[in-house]
């Protein structure tokens, strides 16, 4: 039932499954909800996941399960005490799948789901009104049209900018071939929860916008170009070697640079 593998294996076969940069960030941090829950010792995540292993082969497959079982029901009291969300529960499930999976640690899941609330299909957030969108689409960074028209247009998160490149999004013509109807999208490339969405022509034209601006001053834009990036120099600036283009030299935008960057538009603009 339990392959035989050393300790520091136990922990690396679970981060060998994690795929998108953004879910190498949550789901070690989601993993260590149930290892905490659990008391298991250890100075991090992958102390704990180690000693968890140990204990899986030392008391059993039916040890983990009733463990597992335990933990969902107390995740449920804090749903009903508004706590977290039903879909809370979900995401701490899918790492330790993941973790047992990759461990050849074999479980019935079509039982222990049993007692997992499906949650919400949809997020509760508000629906931004047409005056806010107005106002953040006329701020002064060049970079919150393609930003704010493509997550409207698509749905997606505000993580899914983290690996999102220049190749992922693919122009659709209409049928005489002269106009773009509509642009395809691929969220989280590589990674299991990969999916296909559209963005209208408008988010297509800014965001082609914004590329060509940044070739224009000097970047090499490529299928691998991020699709958000830092701002740069509009001049070269001088080095001790010489003449550097801060265009030519692209940073990713990271998604806390996102964030700030909507956030700080909204408040201006309210």
């Amino acid at each position: 039932m339990v392959r035989h593998l050393t300790k520091k294996n136990a922990y690396s076969a679970f981060e060998y499954a994690l795929k998108a940069p953004e879910t190498k960030r949550q789901w070690p941090r989601r993993l260590d909800v149930f290892l905490t829950f659990l008391q298991l010792d250890g100075q991090d995540v992958k102390d704990r996941c180690n000693t968890l292993y140990d204990l899986i082969q030392k008391e059993g497959i039916d040890w983990l399960e009733s463990h597992i079982v335990d933990f969902i029901y107390f995740q449920k009291q804090r749903v009903l005490s508004k706590e977290i969300t039903e879909t809370t529960i979900n995401n701490y499930i899918k790492p330790l799948k993941t973790f047992c999976d990759m461990n050849n640690i074999i479980l019935n899941w079509k039982y222990i789901r049993k007692g997992v609330p499906k949650g919400r299909k949809s997020a509760i957030d508000r629906i931004p009104e047409f005056s806010e969108v107005k106002k953040l689409l006329h701020a002064s960074d060049i970079r919150l049209k393609p930003i704010i028209s493509v997550m409207l247009s698509s749905g997606i998160r505000v993580g899914a900018w983290d690996e999102l490149k220049w190749k992922h999004i693919t122009p659709i013509k209409g049928e005489k071939g002269d106009n773009i109807i509509a642009a395809k999208l691929l969220v989280y490339p590589g990674d299991e929860e990969e999916y296909y969405t559209f963005i209208t022509p408008e988010a297509w034209n800014y965001m082609n916008e914004w590329m060509n601006f940044r070739s224009s001053h000097g970047e090499n834009i490529t299928g691998e170009s991020w699709l958000m990036r830092d701002i740069w120099q509009i001049t070269d600036l001088p080095t001790h070697g010489g003449l550097i283009r801060l265009a030519s030299h692209p940073q990713k935008l990271s998604l806390g640079a996102i964030k700030n960057i909507v956030y700080r538009a909204y408040v201006h603009n309210k």
